[in-house]
This record gives structure tokens, sequence and C-alpha cells, in this order.
């Protein structure tokens, strides 16, 4: 907790009023018994009337500044609070998008969204009760104790036996929750997990018919987390019997004593009333305490895994800056080995190859072979295991992020749109491109004709994840918003999946005839994708099983030869896609 303190930097003033209130409400509520115990020795006692209308009006007096500055603090404490969660919020977000796939490969997108949410959120409610409640808790306490032995020594000793007592009961039924409560957070990432699986899995999930185990799974979880926390509501719900069997008692004794005492002059009926309420302020602080620190164990954990992440500092960091030589290789790996975080087994063993400027290259393997791994090298969003990878003669290592990925455009496996018009998706690569610019990126990927038909053409409404437009629509668009801004290098990661043969054939003439002097890597499944490039390279489980030519390779590749029998294709030199 006291690690993200450094994010109320910007609110120490209302840090600083926050408790000062609250201790100026606790001085005004120890003011009260006094005020009581004169009310019944000199008003009550005396049948004074006038006395006890002015105790009377002092008394509402006390409760009006009281609950003034109750209001006052808790107004300092919650701008404090929202501040300190708005910038602790925005800060993780920021540093999430830091980490490299490696780091957030090793969170999980689940825990990390929970960590952006739940956590940050109980740590917010953590710092708001510490404001309000951390200093007046314990002033309350020591207070009562002090304004008890003002009026009777003897009798304050009830205090200091009953206290400790009270605070040993507490802080025990809080040491037994604390390790439930963390618990509770794991089964929270858990709850998230299932849910994005779910949401994000609910075609494949109706499409096998298993929506009833994803139920009993999500149910088993619940059910953990309602055992969890049934449990710690029952330790916590024995806090009340006990602490006030303890206060009960203490009551009695002061009673029992105090009016002995009473009887023999050595302190007044209004005195021992006034003991009993030092007592009940005893109780409701160091109840209010206990619950204080329920809250604060709960911060405590969520801050822990707020701190794991910050405590995450990326593996890829921007280096020193260099300008790409004079050189006809655009791209080259140099022995290059690459494991994935936590696995012991190379994803990439030993891939050396070279590409020159404009050329063409395909890389085709069978799932799982490496070809998403490969490429995804090349922009940085991985670094190697070892040896180097070389763009436009300088290790990528020693670009800055921005200007390494500025020269690279990128379609991933997956297409992935953006709420907003098509013309702000189009943008994302180049903020000031024109709508020229972005109508011939889109006539390259062939998605110029279905998007005029759009109402509003560049401004037609693409809705969260780009769930109005069929699947090759978004790999199209996904395709123009790469080819926006002219990179040097395009990398198209299986982005012809959802074409058909004709649209594919076609979009891979555009790309070829209409830009200019750009180095295309075309990662796929299908021979006929990969089968007019310049070069094509073969993986086949991580390893470079062949570079050339298709009538390279389909004369000398075992492994190509495989991958073309496989889809019918004939292996002799001038037969065409379909084996005539």
């Amino acid at each position: 907790m006291f690690r993200l303190a450094r994010f109320l930097k910007h609110y120490k003033l209302q840090s600083l009023f926050g408790p000062l209130f609250k201790l100026t409400e606790a001085v005004f509520e120890l003011l009260v018994p006094v005020v009581m115990a004169k009310m019944i020795d000199i008003g009550v006692k005396n049948n004074d009337k006038a006395y006890i209308y002015h105790s009377g009006i002092i008394l509402v007096v006390l409760g009006i500044l009281g609950l003034t500055a109750s209001l006052t603090a808790q107004y300092f404490a919650a701008r404090a609070s929202t501040g300190f969660g708005t910038e602790l919020r925005n800060a993780l977000f920021k540093h999430i998008n830091t980490l490299s796939f490696k780091e957030v490969d090793k969170f999980g997108t689940p825990s990390l969204v929970t960590r952006l949410t739940n956590d940050c959120d109980q740590v917010q409610t953590g710092v708001n009760m510490i404001l309000r409640l951390f200093l007046r808790s314990p002033f309350i306490v020591v207070g009562a104790v002090i304004m008890g032995l003002t009026i009777s020594v003897r009798l304050t000793l009830i205090f200091l036996i009953a206290a400790p007592v009270l605070a040993l009961i507490i802080f025990a039924i809080i040491k037994k929750t604390i390790v439930l409560y963390k618990t509770t957070q794991k089964k929270l990432d858990r709850a998230s997990s299932i849910t994005r699986e779910n949401l994000t899995g609910a075609r494949a999930i109706r499409a096998f018919s298993r929506q009833q185990d994803e139920i009993n799974d999500f149910e088993q979880n619940s059910n953990e987390l309602y055992i969890n926390q049934l449990i710690a509501g029952k330790i916590s719900a024995l806090m009340n019997p006990f602490t006030y069997i303890v206060v009960n008692l203490a009551i009695i004794a002061i009673i029992w004593y105090g009016g002995k005492n009473v009887y023999t002059g050595s302190i007044t009926q209004g005195e021992v009333i006034a003991l009993v309420n030092y007592m009940n302020q005893i109780l409701l602080a160091l109840v209010a305490l206990a619950n204080l620190i329920v809250i604060i164990t709960k911060a405590q954990a969520s801050a822990v895994r707020v701190n794991e992440v910050f405590d995450t500092k990326t593996t890829i960091s921007d280096g020193r800056g260099v300008d790409p030589k004079a050189t006809d290789i655009a791209v080259e790996f140099k022995n290059v080995t690459f494991s994935y975080y936590s696995s012991s087994d190379d994803a990439l063993e030993n891939i050396s190859f070279k590409v020159k400027k404009g050329e063409t290259v395909g890389i085709i393997g069978a799932t799982g072979s490496g070809k998403s791994t490969l490429v995804n090298l090349i922009p940085r969003f991985y670094d190697v295991s070892s040896r180097q990878v070389i763009v436009n003669g300088e290790n990528v290592k020693d670009y800055t992020l921005s200007s390494l990925r500025k020269r690279i455009g990128i379609v991933p496996q997956k297409a992935v749109l953006f709420k907003g018009t098509i013309r702000d998706n189009m943008r994302w690569r180049d903020k000031s491109a024109t709508d020229e610019q972005i109508k011939k990126a889109l006539s390259i990927s062939q998605s110029l004709d279905f998007v005029k038909e759009k109402r509003g053409c560049l401004d037609y409404k693409i809705l969260q994840g780009g769930k109005n437009l069929s699947g090759g629509q978004r790999q199209r668009l996904t395709i123009a918003r790469a080819l926006v801004g002219e990179p040097e290098i395009l990398i198209l990661d299986d982005s012809s999946s959802a074409l058909d043969l004709a649209t594919d054939a076609h979009l891979r003439k555009a790309i070829s005839h209409e830009t200019d002097n750009m180095t295309v890597f075309i990662v796929s499944q299908r021979i006929s994708s990969v089968r007019n490039a310049d070069k094509i390279l073969v993986l086949d489980d991580g390893i470079l099983a062949g570079v050339g030519t298709h009538n390279e390779l389909a004369d000398s590749c075992e492994v190509y030869k495989e991958i073309c029998r496989s889809q019918n294709v004939e292996t002799e030199k001038g037969g065409d896609v379909n084996g005539k």
C-alpha cells in the first residue's frame, strides 16, 4: 500500500484535511460524555431546568459540529481516494501497454483485467477508509482512556483491562480471515477468466453444445468463492458477540464499582454514566478499526497484485536509435533461436535466411510449426533467445520501437477492428492519411467495392470487434489498414483464411503490382497463396526445412512435397495449383 502512496502526490492537501477533520469530529465526540455528566450531576440533581436546556443546546451544537466535521472529512477523503484511483488505473494501464507479449503471456489477459478493475477499486477503497478512520479510531480509544483517567483512575483500570482483550479478540479474528480474502481474489481471477472465455468463444461453445459444461465450471468456481466468503463472514460474525460480551462485562464492572464509589461519595452518578459512554466509544472505535483492518487487508492483497504488474519491467525496451543502412537486404535472420515464456522447448531453432527489398516471401508449414512466431520477431513483439534479427542492415534491438514498427505493416491472424468509422480504423498507422490514400489501400485489399456499398462509405460505423462485418470483410479491412502509410515491410499473418480463392488471388496480384519496392511476408496454410512468391520458407516444428521457389522446393524439400500432396497440388515443374 505504501508503495502506491506516490499516486496521492497531487492530493496532499485533501489527504491532510481528511484525517484532520476526522480528529476534530473525535474531539467533539469525546466532549459529549463530559457535558452529559454535568447535566446529570448539576441539572438533574438540582432540578435546574435552565441548566438542562443549556446543556442540551451544547450537545446539539457538538452534534452539528461533529457532523459538519465528519462530512467535510469524507468529502476530502473521497476527493483524494478517487483521484488516487484515477491516477493508479491510468498508470497501470499505461504500464501494461509498455509490456511485451512475453510479460502479458506471463500474467494472462483475465488476470490483468481483474488487477486493472477490481484490485484497483479495492486499493482505492482502502485509501478512502484509511484517510477517514485510521487516525480517528486509535485517537478515540486513547482519548476515552485519558478522559476516563480524569474522572476516576481506579475505574479507568477496567478500560485498560477491557481494551487489550477487545483488541486481542478483534485481531485474532482478522488474522483468520486474511488468508481467505487472498484466496477470494484468486477465485475472482478465475471467474473473470471463465467469463472472458465464454464471451469470446460463445459460438464454439454453442456449436459443440457445451453450455452446460461451462455453466457447471462457472458454478463450481462461484461455489468455491461463495464458500470462502461464507467462512470469512462466519468468522467475522464472531466479532460482535465476543466484543459485546467483553464490553458488557466491563460496563457491569463500571456500574458495580462505580455504584459503590457513588455511595461513598468519591464519584458522582453523572461521572459513572460518562465512563459507561467512554466504554461504548472504545468498543465502537475498535469495531470500526477492525472493519478498517478487514478493508486494509483486502486492499493490501490487491496492492500486492498491482505492484506485481508495476514491478514487471518489459524485456523489450527502445534501442539507442539507428538509421537504416543503404543495403539491398530488407530482413535477415542469423541463426535465430526463440522459446516462449516458461517453455523449455524452442519454438524456433537456428533459423537463417535473407530477404531482399521488394521480394515477396511465403512462409508455410504445419500448424504449430512456428510461422507466426517467426514474423512476430521482425517487429520485435518478442526478443530472440539467441543471435539476431536484422532489418535494413541494423539489429532490431538497436531501433527505437516506434521507428521500427513505423516501417512495418502488420496484419495479425485474428482480424481486429475497433469501434468507430472505417476512416478511423484506416488511420491507425497514419493519423494524417487522406481519403485518397485510404481508398488506394482499400482498392489493393479488395475492400473498396463493399465499402462503397456501406451507408456513409468511409463514415460507416464499425461495431466493437467489427461484429457488423463478415470475416472476409474484416480481414480485407485489416490488410487495408496495414497498407495505409505505405510501409517498407508488409506482414500478412494468415490474413486471407476467410477469403475465397479468387479474392485471395486478386489480393496477392494487387499487392504485387501496386506496392513499389515493398517487402512482403505471406504466412499461409495454402500452397496457392505462397506459390508465386520470390522465396518460400518451409517450417517444420520450429526448424527451417527448406528455402526456395515453389519449383525448387517441389524437387528438393520432402516437407513441402507432403504439403503439396495434402492439397492436391502438382509437384512437377509447370503444374498449376489444381494439379492440371
